[in-house]
C-alpha cells in the first residue's frame, strides 16, 4: 500500500513538473518578446538620457549626468506641453466617460435597432488617428464656419477653431471624444448587462424610483468598469500623438515664459519634435523618462482612488 501511495505521489509530482514545463514553454516567446521590445530598450533609453547622444554623426557618446533633465525642465515648450497635456487629459477623461456611459445606457435600453447604434457609435474607433485628424481639419476649417454663418453664429463663422490655441485644444478634445467614446461605451455596455435584473426588480418592488435604482444598485455594480475606463482614458489621453499631429500639428503659436511656442503641442509630440526636428535625441529620451514617471504616477493615483471608491460604494 505504501509503495502504491508513493508511486501515486511521484506520478502527481511528475505531472506537475510537466505542467510547469509546458506553461513556461508557452510563456517563453511572449516573455522573450517583452524583454527584447520593452525592457532592454527602456534600460538603454535610461542610459542614453544621461549622455550627449545625438541623431547627427558624432565621434563618441559621452556621459553628461543630469544635464539633459535640467535642460528639459528649463525648456518652456516642454513645461507648456506638460501643462496643456494635463488640461487636455482632464477634459478628455470627463467628456469621454460621460458621453460613453450615456451611450451605454442608451444602447442597453429597450431602444429599437440598438445593435445598429452600437456599431455606429463604435465605428469611429476603427478609423486611424491620422486620417481622423485630416477629416476633422476639413470639418473645422470648411464646414463649421459655413454652418455658423448660416445659423447666424458670427464668432465661429469669423474665427476658425484651429486658429486659436485655446479653441484648438477644445477641437482636439472633441475629435478624441468622437473617436474613443464608442470603445469606452462597449466596456460600460458589458458592465451594465452584468447587473442582475432581479436586484433591479426587487428595488422596484420596494418602491425605489428609477433614479434610486440607478444610484444605489446600478452604479455600485458597474464601479469596477469605471476603474478600467478611467485608466484607459487617462493613459490614452497622455499618449495622444496621431490626432495631435494631423489635426493641428502643434499649432497655432502662443506665448509662454516670453517665448513663442506651438500652442497645442502635447507631451508626446514635444518629445518627437525634440528628437526629429531638433535632433537632440538624448534630451528627447530624458523627456520621455520624465513623461513615463508622470504617467505612472497619475495612473497609480487614479487606480488607488478608484479602487477605494469601489469599496465605499
Amino acid at each position: 500500500m505504501k509503495e502504491k501511495a508513493k508511486a501515486k505521489t511521484n506520478s502527481l509530482s511528475k505531472d506537475k513538473k510537466i505542467e510547469k514545463l509546458v506553461f513556461w514553454l508557452f510563456l517563453a516567446p511572449a516573455l522573450f518578446s517583452f524583454l527584447m521590445v520593452q525592457i532592454i530598450p527602456f534600460m538603454i533609453g535610461i542610459y542614453y538620457s544621461f549622455t550627449n547622444w545625438s541623431a547627427t554623426a558624432q565621434f563618441s557618446i559621452d556621459f553628461v549626468g543630469m544635464k539633459n533633465y535640467v535642460e528639459a525642465f528649463q525648456d518652456p515648450s516642454f513645461l507648456y506641453a506638460t501643462i496643456i497635456t494635463t488640461i487636455y487629459t482632464f477634459m478628455n477623461i470627463i467628456l469621454v466617460n460621460v458621453i460613453a456611459f450615456s451611450l451605454a445606457l442608451l444602447v442597453t435600453s429597450n431602444l429599437k435597432g440598438k445593435n445598429i447604434y452600437r456599431a455606429g457609435f463604435f465605428l469611429p474607433n476603427i478609423i486611424g488617428g491620422i486620417i481622423l485628424g485630416y477629416i476633422w481639419q476639413f470639418i473645422f476649417n470648411q464646414f463649421v464656419p459655413k454652418l455658423a454663418a448660416a445659423v447666424g453664429f458670427t464668432y465661429l463663422s469669423e474665427n476658425l477653431m484651429l486658429g486659436n490655441s485655446n479653441t484648438a485644444i477644445l477641437a482636439l478634445v472633441i475629435v478624441s471624444t468622437w473617436q474613443y467614446a464608442g470603445y469606452i461605451m462597449m466596456i460600460y455596455v458589458a458592465a451594465l448587462q452584468n447587473v442582475p435584473k432581479d436586484l433591479l426588480e426587487a428595488a422596484q418592488i420596494d418602491g425605489a424610483s428609477p433614479w434610486q435604482r440607478f444610484r444605489n444598485v446600478t452604479i455600485p455594480l458597474v464601479a469596477p468598469a469605471f476603474t478600467v475606463t478611467l485608466f484607459l482614458t487617462l493613459v490614452n489621453s497622455f499618449k495622444q500623438f496621431d490626432v495631435n499631429a494631423s489635426l493641428t500639428n502643434g499649432g497655432p503659436s502662443t506665448m509662454f515664459m516670453g517665448k513663442a511656442i506651438k500652442g497645442t503641442t502635447l507631451l508626446a509630440m514635444n518629445i518627437n519634435d525634440t528628437s526629429i526636428i531638433s535632433l537632440n535625441t538624448a534630451q528627447a529620451q530624458a523627456k520621455a523618462i520624465v513623461f513615463f514617471l508622470v504617467l505612472v504616477t497619475f495612473s497609480l493615483i487614479q487606480v488607488y482612488v478608484s479602487k477605494k471608491r469601489e469599496v465605499e460604494l
